[in-house]
């Protein structure tokens, strides 16, 4: 094979691979606008739905997804709390499980 069909081969190859790549990132590309919540996860439920870690017994919090017997337990041996993430600034709850419950959680204070 002459050296320029050779050229002229491998250039054509380079050309189809830029092209690949290009379409390839171009479809992955997602902008932030586009971005939902992951499969399978549920919506936040809105803030009345929202199950009040001040008042709520230990079977209401059972019921938010993500929680434990023994973390429910904890919410109510620690009350009350100011805000929801008292849980956390408070060593009530570890980082993961606040992450899993506090969607599902709101902190209703005592009118004075």
């Amino acid at each position: 094979m002459p050296s320029h069909t050779r050229f002229a081969l491998l250039n054509a190859v380079i050309a189809a691979l830029l092209l690949a790549s290009a379409a390839a990132i171009a479809s992955s590309a997602q902008t932030p606008y586009a971005q939902t919540a992951a499969p399978g996860t549920k919506p936040a439920p809105p803030p009345e739905a929202r199950i009040d870690i001040n008042h709520a017994s230990l079977d209401e919090l059972l019921k938010v997804p993500g929680m434990t017997h023994g973390w429910a337990g904890r919410i109510v041996r620690f009350r009350p709390y100011r805000t929801k993430q008292d849980l956390l600034d408070s060593g009530v709850l570890p980082s993961d499980v606040y992450d899993r419950i506090k969607d599902y959680v709101i902190a209703h204070r005592d009118k004075d």
